[in-house]
């Protein structure tokens, strides 16, 4: 009787925790989708990168910056 109980307490303890890994890993994921901002030309410099104006997008290469549109 009393391993069934101690057995069973284990088994809800991993449940839980697994769900608890499961909402971190859905709480970074969401974090992450964040839209990209625009940043200046010269901001993009200043960042250390280049900004590519003439390819499609007009995005920032490199640097702090790096892929975010460039206005």
């Amino acid at each position: 009787m009393r391993i069934r109980r101690i057995f069973a307490a284990v088994i809800a303890a991993a449940a839980l925790a697994g769900l608890g890994l499961t909402g971190a890993a859905t709480a970074a994921t969401t974090t992450a989708q964040v839209a990209p901002s625009v940043v200046t030309p010269s901001e993009c410099k200043q960042g250390g990168g280049t900004p590519a104006i003439n390819e499609d997008g007009n995005y920032c290469k490199g640097g702090t910056y790096n892929g975010e549109q460039v206005d």
